[in-house]
């Protein structure tokens, strides 16, 4: 064998090592697919859209319980790398969870970690929104040799921070709006006509503000109403508003100060987790910077899509150079 090389030109067997190196990186790369993974607890869904050999995007939802349709967006950059979309267990397409001892931060670390793994990812971002920041965080804190970014759009990452936010944000509602989400956060019964009227308000003045919405937040609505799951009244409370789930009280800034690869935060410029909040995250995050979008509430990719694409379309070009 040795002497048979030793007689092949050397361009030749030069190209050859080539053909033989990228062929087997071609052969190790992501393929669109969609599929079911067993977990502890059920089976999540997932979907891969595009390929390409730079990182992969993990995408995590918010909620936590509602689920993905609504980040469908994001699958505009699979250009030179997969995204990659799961529903939690409790929503959407995966399992519904009843099972209160699942229900907890490390339980949905353990599932995008199951995903990671199936799928064979050597390195990937982490894009979280929302309860889903809260989950990257904590993804990263216990899994951060893979993790070569992470998008951060509209953190909650410390809740006494968040409620606090809320309680500002409804003092400066109307009497009509905010005397019946007061009561409904403490828990006296309102009146079920003002109430309907002042939540409506709530939401689209801080979180859906372009209306008619997106075909991808009515879907996730659709899903998420049908389902009913519990997990997002036991783990955070019955409004965005109040947080007295299991999560109540929780922080993580601590793992923000040591996270060491590039973050990115996104806000809206009316969005609950407000701009003054999350530049405090920013500021306590090495290597970091944070975009605010104009006219967004917290879902930014509907009030804002084409302007929050391109804002992870630069930080993923900055990623490469």
């Amino acid at each position: 064998m040795k002497n048979q090389l030793m007689k092949i030109p050397p361009i030749i067997f030069l190209g050859f090592l080539l053909l033989q190196f990228f062929g087997c990186k071609e052969s190790n790369l992501l393929k669109p697919q969609e599929g079911f993974i067993e977990v502890n607890g059920g089976k999540i869904w997932y979907e891969v859209f595009g390929s390409g050999n730079r990182a992969p995007i993990v995408v995590l939802h918010g909620g936590p319980g509602y689920p993905s349709y609504y980040l469908n967006p994001l699958k505009s950059l699979a250009k030179e790398r997969s995204v990659i979309l799961f529903d939690q267990l409790g929503c959407g397409r995966s399992d519904i969870l009843t099972d209160t001892t699942l229900m907890n931060i490390e339980s949905f670390v353990e599932q995008t970690h199951s995903l990671v793994e199936h799928l064979k990812l050597k390195e990937v971002i982490i894009y979280g929104h929302s309860w889903g920041t809260m989950l990257g965080a904590e993804y990263y804190k216990k899994y951060p040799k893979n993790i070569e970014a992470l998008i951060l759009g509209s953190p909650c990452i410390d809740l006494n921070m968040w409620q606090d936010d809320s309680d500002k944000l409804l003092a400066q509602l109307p009497d009509s709006v905010r005397v019946p989400l007061v009561n409904h956060k403490n828990n006296s019964i309102p009146d079920t006509t003002a109430f309907n009227k002042a939540i409506d308000y709530f939401y689209h003045e801080f979180y859906t503000r372009k209306t008619p919405f997106s075909k991808d937040i009515i879907k996730a609505d659709s899903s998420w109403f049908a389902k009913e799951s519990m997990v997002y009244e036991y783990m955070w409370g019955r409004e965005e508003y109040s947080v007295n789930g299991k999560l109540n009280g929780y922080d993580g800034k601590e793992i923000l100060k040591k996270i060491d690869v590039p973050v990115l935060y996104i806000t809206g410029e009316y969005d609950t987790a407000t701009p003054s909040t999350v530049k405090k995250y920013h500021e306590i995050t090495p290597n970091s910077r944070l975009k605010i979008i104009e006219g967004a509430g917290h879902q930014t990719l509907n009030d804002k899509e084409e302007t929050e694409l391109k804002i992870i379309d630069s930080f993923l070009s900055e990623l490469e150079k």
